[in-house]
């Protein structure tokens, strides 16, 4: 053999050699233990190289390594020779990749792997898939938000590859769609086999504001809050706990959502049968208050049967008054059964029938015509408020103030917090109502004066002037009348309102009393009419051939001796 010929062969012996382990770079080679150093394992991959790699890479997160010279273990060949000439090899890395392999076939199949969460990042957790790395979104650890992860951490448990990219490396898996699988096939399962009525056992696994759900072994039913007890519950955490065990029974299975309705009272007596016997309208019962609505109050008089006090039937004087202002919850009450309706499951109550009726009282205590002194609670535009015994009012109409006034103006003389006095009129018990009068207490000039009355000269003392005629106030009483104009004289020309003054007296004849409106009908012109027929009577006759004026100025004349005759007997 040539010099020539050797060095060819040499050559293409190198060149196999370097060519194959150039090759090698990137791949998983498998290789020998040769040593221990520290923390560290000296690994022969062949082709005279050697490399370290950490001992933690060879045991799982948390625990201690078992290698030991001699072993031959897989590693992923990086470079074949560093600076230091040793071979740069990773035994992570070798896992990671003959786990991506194994990932991706997983993932084409739609299979579920094995994985072990180790740590809590933004967002989520890691989990090591066997050498590789995946991110666990918080929102896919469990169909239902869970406070303390602790417990399933560092144990193996199977996830959901949701999302894989080799070549940026990353990974996201749901343990959330692996329960939900499973629950879902279990579910299936469970509600086949559910009959409405079926009585079963489970474990309160969540509390809401509506009811609990409940863990029937692999399914949860919703126990609805109305169907936890006969009596009222406000919130379900008032009678379950959080892994409460509790015996249900199957209300509703709806086979296509799969929802399940459970109740707990069912398994219960209803305390409404027979409740009208025990309950008959018109008895008293004692109670407790268990809700408070705008409407009216809740009065529970046995576990599971509750009655409304409406608003109206709480009291007797408060009308306006929300009902928490009259009773407080739990507070025990006496209350009337008012009607029962046993199929809608209703009671009407009263509280204000265990009470007097003050109106009643009043009317017992003060008859028709009794006086009686009380506060102006309120003047409205049609009469006066007074407060009287007992809590109710009485009303004193504009009508019932003053007998000559009108009611708009006689109010004027009224403000609230006035002690006044007043009649009582009538009383109401039914509609509760009370009617007062002020003006009863004095005497009706119209009904008790015999001077007013029809037919009757009374003398006035003229007030107003006005283009119709002449109004006039008679006696000390303030009645008022009025002369038409065209009764202010017997002949036309003297028809003349002008004629008059404020202030002066004036003799009319009444001819006509009105007592509804409270008006007299006044004539001066009636008055010398039946002046002159009485002259003509007792002076002389149509017949005499006496004039009028005659008869007049003799009648003066005998009325002049006369007064004189009667002064100087004086």
């Amino acid at each position: 053999m040539t010099d020539f010929e050797t060095k060819e062969n040499f050559a293409d012996l190198l060149d196999e050699v370097f060519g194959s382990a150039n090759s090698l770079e990137g791949s998983v080679i498998e290789g020998r233990v040769v040593a221990i150093e520290n923390d560290f394992a000296v690994i022969d991959v062949g082709l005279k190289a050697e490399g370290r790699v950490a001992l933690k890479e060879f045991a799982p997160p948390g625990q201690k390594s078992e290698l030991k010279p001699g072993d031959i273990v897989e590693v992923y060949l990086e470079r074949m020779e560093n600076a230091m000439g040793e071979a740069v090899i990773s035994r992570e890395k070798a896992r990671r990749e003959e786990a991506w392999t194994i990932l991706e076939r997983a993932f084409e199949k739609g299979q579920r792997v094995e994985g072990v969460i180790f740590g809590r990042v933004k967002g989520g957790f890691t989990v090591d898939l066997s050498g590789a790395v995946a991110f666990l979104p918080g929102s896919q650890v469990d169909v239902r938000p869970v406070r303390d992860i602790t417990p399933l951490m560092g144990v193996p448990q199977p996830f959901q590859i949701l999302k894989m990219d080799r070549r940026r490396g990353n990974i996201v898996v749901s343990r959330r769609a692996v329960l939900e699988e499973t629950r879902a096939e279990a579910r299936s399962e469970l509600v086949a086999n559910l009959k409405e009525g079926q009585i079963l056992e489970g474990v309160v696994k969540n509390i809401t504001d509506y009811g609990a759900f409940v863990d029937l072994g692999g399914v949860d039913g919703l126990l609805h809050v109305t169907d936890i007890a006969w009596r009222r519950v406000n919130h379900p955490s008032e009678a379950l706990t959080i892994g409460q065990t509790v015996k249900v029974q199957v209300i509703r299975v709806n086979p296509e959502t799969q929802r399940i309705s459970l109740g707990m009272k069912q398994l219960l007596a209803d305390p409404w049968d027979g409740v009208g016997v025990k309950y008959p309208m018109g008895v008293k019962f004692l109670g407790r208050v268990t809700n408070i609505t705008d409407y009216g109050a809740f009065v529970e008089l046995e576990p599971g049967v509750e009655g409304l006090v409406h608003v109206s039937e709480m009291s007797w004087t408060k009308k306006n008054v929300h009902p928490g202002k009259i009773v407080s919850t739990s507070q025990e009450v006496e209350v009337m059964v008012l009607e029962v309706d046993a199929n809608k499951r209703r009671i009407s109550l009263g509280l204000k029938q265990c009470l007097e009726n003050p109106w009643s009282a009043f009317a017992a205590q003060h008859p028709q015509g009794t006086e009686i002194e009380g506060e102006v609670k309120n003047i409205t535009e049609f009469g006066l408020f007074i407060g009287l015994d007992g809590g109710v009012d009485g009303m004193v109409h504009l009508s019932d103030l003053d007998w000559n006034r009108p009611g708009e103006q006689a109010i004027q003389d009224f403000k609230k917090g006035d002690i006044v006095r007043a009649q009582v009129l009538d009383v109401d018990v039914e509609k509760e109502r009370i009617s007062l009068g002020i003006k009863q207490l004095g005497r009706d000039p119209l009904a008790n004066s015999n001077e007013v009355r029809k037919g009757s000269v009374v003398t006035g003392t003229v007030v107003e002037v006005n283009e119709g005629g002449v109004e006039v106030a008679i006696g000390d009483e303030g009645v008022r009348g009025f002369i038409r104009r065209a009764d202010l004289a017997r002949d036309r020309q003297d028809q003349r309102p002008e004629r008059f003054a404020v202030g002066d007296k004036i003799d009319a004849k009444i001819t006509n009393v009105d007592r509804a409106t409270r008006k007299l009908a006044l004539s001066i012109k009636a008055r010398e009419i039946e002046e002159e027929k009485e002259a003509v009577a007792q002076y002389g006759s149509s017949d005499s051939g006496a004039s009028l004026g005659d008869i007049l100025g003799a009648a003066m004349s005998r009325a002049r001796a006369k007064a004189d005759a009667e002064g100087d007997e004086e």
